[in-house]
């Protein structure tokens, strides 16, 4: 009779639950002995034997799926890694005054990259979700380093005062122009799935950086391996149109496109990304 007691308060409590919010938490742990009932998501749990207290009671917990959680409005993730690859949508007349004075006697194919060894690095230090609309419309930002190495193929190579570029004569083996910046992205973010710690969505937006170091590296048998440091006459700032497609479980696709050319004279190429990020979302 008492059980049956029991499992009706239980089911009252249950129905009653659905309507208010417990305002009060209380510390408990199940043990075996007790008596259990399965009403939908709710699991109904009487207390067994070894309890401090000798009056019965009932706890009710809801069965939410595994991978479901309650999302905060603000959320914090650190470390994300970006790997992927860079070039640029070239679009200079190389007829130009303006290009031949930078580049004497230069044509498209003194700038041809080298698709596979162009790569871009990015680490970005944090990023941050802030909750719009009921966590599926989001503002997503962060901060962090974006790595931009661009390998030639050809044996240009870069003089400075006044920054000039002309075809060498010596054969590189590695011949390559890097740029680093820090960069602050900002974007719209539609999260799919809101109650999974992995979610599906896709994110749109743009990215604010300013470099803070440009080197060309190249190495070859006749000098060995060699770096200059200088600003090569590259646009200090970079603006980039951003995008992120989330795919759930650590992995995301991103790209970038910029907004202008990263020379402040003579060139006017623009470039973009593509590539992997890790990260928890």
């Amino acid at each position: 009779m008492n059980r049956v007691i029991l499992l009706t308060a239980g089911l009252c409590i249950a129905f009653f639950a659905q309507a208010q919010s417990d305002t009060t938490t209380k510390q408990d742990t199940w043990h075996p002995g007790g008596d259990t009932l399965r009403v939908g998501n709710l699991l109904i749990i009487r207390n067994g034997p070894g309890e401090r207290s000798t009056d019965p009671y009932v706890r009710i917990k809801s069965r939410r799926p595994d991978r479901s959680y309650r999302p905060s409005n603000i959320s914090t993730t650190w470390g994300i890694l970006d790997l992927g690859f860079t070039n640029y949508n070239d679009k200079t007349v190389y007829t130009s005054a303006a290009a031949q004075q930078f580049a004497p006697g230069a044509t498209k194919d003194w700038f041809k990259l080298n698709n596979g060894k162009s790569v871009d690095v990015n680490i970005w230090i944090f990023m941050q979700r802030l909750n719009l609309i009921k966590h599926v419309v989001n503002l997503k930002y962060g901060l962090g380093i974006e790595l931009n190495n661009y390998r030639y193929e050809e044996n240009i190579r870069f003089l400075t005062n006044p920054t000039r570029v002309i075809m060498d004569t010596i054969n590189y083996s590695k011949n390559k122009l890097a740029e680093d910046f820090v960069t602050v992205p900002v974007m719209l973010n539609f999260n799919f799935t809101p109650h999974r710690h992995h979610p599906w969505g896709l994110s749109a937006g743009a990215s604010f950086g300013y470099r803070y170091s440009s080197r060309e590296k190249f190495k070859s048998g006749a000098e060995g391996k060699q770096k200059t440091y200088n600003d090569f006459d590259l646009d200090p700032w970079k603006i980039s149109y951003i995008g992120e497609l989330q795919l759930g479980y650590w992995v995301s696709l991103y790209g970038s496109y910029a907004t202008k050319t990263i020379w402040n004279r003579g060139l006017d190429q623009v470039p973009y990304t593509i590539g992997l990020r890790f990260g928890n979302w």
